[in-house]
């Protein structure tokens, strides 16, 4: 098995190495391939994404399908604009020249996906590493088994199997992939194999993109439209999976007097949503394996927190549904508050006055998103520019990661690196400095042997305002 893996690797760096990948019309080709593959398979794509966390129809296609076809739109619309080398500003000490930024593909390059969104997190970093040039291995997450298959059956189909690749394979397998030599490592899942992947690509001084998580807050003012912010919650929280998604709502902060209005609002809108026994909804995802159910059961009937509950609670193991359920005041030192649900589960926290939900968030780790929902714009400037997160969004939650011209990724523990649109393409590139001179030009100040006044013109050319005005009079290049 691992002649086979080291075998492949070999091939892809024989096929970038000999220019395979960088021109133009192969990268738009694999982009057309992705997206022929997302449009002609879409039911077998829904069947897989139900089988491994039971996602409902809509949710597979608005999430996961509709966002990797957008994807490879947006890559084939600026694809040449990408491409093309930028020019910038030349200096004086090099007149005449050109400078200009040459964007290359790094190499082969591996993305290890999750098995939360199996089908957009695997696909939408490679395809950014495709439009960058590079040759690509995919590793899918093995705690989504069909959906792993299915990429495994259908993506050498519809792309160059022999610059693009599926490894599938569980711990002993990734742990393998890991030993290789790459060019760039892309990883999304938990902080806990993200140091793993960051300790192994250490070895090999390799760059790497870590996509993790954290506990997401939501901060809820009273100056809101208070039904329209419950719809916006329930849906970024239990609409994304059921509470799987890394930057699904982890925990509210509103004031104690707000609390109720807002916990009435939640609980209607839930109601609407998933019925009054939303067990046995067709809308809502399962938990993913019995070792998350566990865990999550865990969670909630720790006795710090198991009589916080205010809405919620059913769970059937059968069928590994936990229903959306509500905490009010968890305390701040247990579990809940710890570690990153990722599930169902929903605390709210009060305090006397909503601007102390700054410190709260502050005093632990950075967050992969963070949320406010208010009117008051003072409050919004002072949330921008106290709370560090990886993103955040006002008045909503979770859909700034549809918008292709913003970054997506995290800060300190919740990540390194972003993607999304141009910033993945970017990710899987090198940003080339290339300086053009010709042969004339020459200034004697520049060579020994030195002296005290070659000196004084080099420091004027080079910072002081001589140079300034010299490039001003020349209309020196200043690039674009």
């Amino acid at each position: 098995m691992e002649e086979s893996r080291a075998a492949a690797v070999q091939e892809l760096r024989a096929r970038f190495a000999a220019g395979q990948t960088r021109p133009a019309e192969w990268r738009a080709k694999q982009l057309r391939g992705v997206l022929r593959m997302a449009t002609e398979m879409e039911a077998e794509i829904c069947d897989a994404l139900h089988a491994d966390v039971g996602k409902p129809k809509t949710e597979a296609h608005v999430h996961e399908i509709s966002l990797v076809k957008s994807s490879c739109l947006f890559a084939l619309k600026n694809l040449k604009k990408w491409m093309k080398p930028k020019k910038v500003h030349a200096r004086l000490m090099t007149f005449p020249s050109t400078a200009r930024i040459t964007k290359e593909p790094l190499g082969v390059v591996l993305v290890i996906s999750a098995w939360n969104y199996p089908l957009l997190l695997s696909l939408d970093p490679v395809i950014g590493a495709i439009a960058a040039g590079n040759a690509v291995v995919l590793k899918p997450s093995e705690v989504a088994p069909a959906t792993s298959s299915l990429l495994a059956e259908l993506l050498p189909r519809y792309v160059d199997s022999a610059c693009i690749k599926v490894v599938e394979g569980g711990v002993s397998e990734t742990t393998a992939l890991l030993e290789h030599k790459w060019d760039k490592i892309f990883y999304t899942g938990n902080s806990k194999v993200g140091r793993i992947v960051m300790a192994a690509a250490v070895k090999h001084l390799t760059p790497v993109v870590l996509e993790l998580g954290g506990k997401c807050p939501v901060i809820v003012d009273s100056n809101v439209n208070l039904h329209v912010t419950a719809k916006r919650i329930a849906a970024g929280k239990w609409g994304c999976n059921n509470g799987q998604a890394c930057i699904a709502p982890d925990f509210i902060i509103t004031t104690e007097s707000f609390a109720p209005k807002l916990l009435e609002a939640l609980k209607k809108v839930l109601e609407k949503f998933y019925g009054k026994d939303p067990l046995l909804s067709a809308d809502l995802s399962r938990v993913v394996t019995p070792n998350h159910f566990n865990r999550l059961l865990d969670m909630m009937d720790d006795e710090m927190v198991s009589d916080k509950i205010v809405f919620g609670g059913q769970r059937d193991e059968q069928k590994l549904k936990i229903a959306p359920t509500i905490f009010l005041d968890v305390p701040l030192d247990s579990a809940m508050m710890k570690e990153e649900i990722f599930g169902p589960l929903l605390p709210i926290i009060t305090v006397d006055k909503i601007h102390e939900s700054f410190g709260l968030i502050n005093s632990m780790t950075k967050p992969l998103a963070a949320y406010l929902f208010t009117r008051d714009s003072k409050l919004q400037k002072q949330f921008e520019s106290t709370i560090s997160a990886g993103g955040m969004l006002l008045n909503d939650t979770s859909v700034h990661l549809t918008n292709p011209h913003l970054p997506f990724g995290g800060v300190g523990e919740s990540g390194t690196g972003s993607y999304h649109g141009r910033f993945t393409f970017d990710a899987f590139s090198h940003g080339k400095a290339v300086l053009h001179r010709g042969f004339g030009g020459e200034a004697k100040a520049r060579y020994p042997p030195y002296s005290s006044a070659k000196l004084k013109i080099m420091k004027g050319v080079l910072v002081g305002k001589l140079g300034a005005m010299i490039q001003a009079i020349l209309g020196f290049p200043r690039g674009k």
